[in-house]
């Protein structure tokens, strides 16, 4: 009986867990525009855009830095998101936009980029990037994706981010995860945000329970666990 008792305790206390860790703050909400660095990129076809403007407003998106001449977790997580496109079909260019940002600008023109796309079948909706030195790493740091060059053999951490702009939510992965997981977590954040979204005749009262974590600009803290960190914003 006192077994029982325990197990049911514990059971309780679980639950109790999971509601606070995803219970999202009702102060969160969509992070201002000058947030994000509205910094001028370059895709692999040649086309200038704005990465607030035309990448990020209004959009779910997953965001990840690459440099084509890493040797080790780049061609890794490349195939990865690969498989993943592959995975979520046409839910790719329509639902969720992928950015993959080079962190060696200097060395990866757009032509070789667009070789590097090429050479992992990237297909619609999917856009390799580049653009200054120095953008790009305020970007990234804004974006909590920055790691120190020393920090591994590759000179970053093979992050993945998804954020859902309107709503202020971003969530942080390794882009090494299976992809099979990778594909479940992008479905289930893309269903969540279909689910939630009010309707045209009604709106919620409160906001809806999702992941969320506080973050300082630089990367996300609190919470994170070997697979993901949950980021709903950061402090000024």
């Amino acid at each position: 009986m006192r077994k029982n008792l325990l197990r049911a305790s514990g059971a309780v206390l679980s639950a109790v867990a999971l509601a606070v860790l995803f219970l999202r703050p009702a102060s969160a909400g969509r992070l201002p525009a000058d947030h994000f660095p509205n910094i001028e990129l370059t895709t692999q076809d040649g086309k200038k855009v704005r990465f607030y403007d035309d990448l990020i407003k209004d959009k779910i998106v997953a965001i990840n830095l690459i440099y084509t001449s890493c040797e080790y977790s780049c061609p890794l997580e490349t195939a990865r998101l690969a498989q993943v496109q592959k995975m979520l079909g046409d839910r790719v260019g329509k639902d969720i936009f992928f950015y993959s940002i080079s962190i060696d600008p200097e060395n990866d023109t757009p032509e070789t980029l667009k070789a590097y796309a090429a050479k992992y079948h990237a297909g619609p909706g999917w856009l390799f990037l580049t653009g200054k030195k120095d953008e790009i790493d305020l970007l990234s740091k804004r974006l909590g994706l920055y790691s120190e060059p020393a920090a591994s053999l590759d000179g970053h951490m093979p992050h993945l981010l998804l954020g859902n702009e309107p709503l202020g939510e971003w969530m942080r992965n390794s882009a090494l995860d299976n992809p099979r997981f990778l594909a479940q977590t992008i479905g289930d954040f893309l269903d969540n945000y279909r689910n939630l979204r009010p309707s045209p005749r009604t709106a919620p009262s409160v906001p809806p329970a999702t992941p969320s974590v506080m973050a300082t600009r630089s990367a996300p803290t609190c919470w994170e666990s070997p697979m993901s960190a949950i980021v709903t914003g950061w402090s000024a």
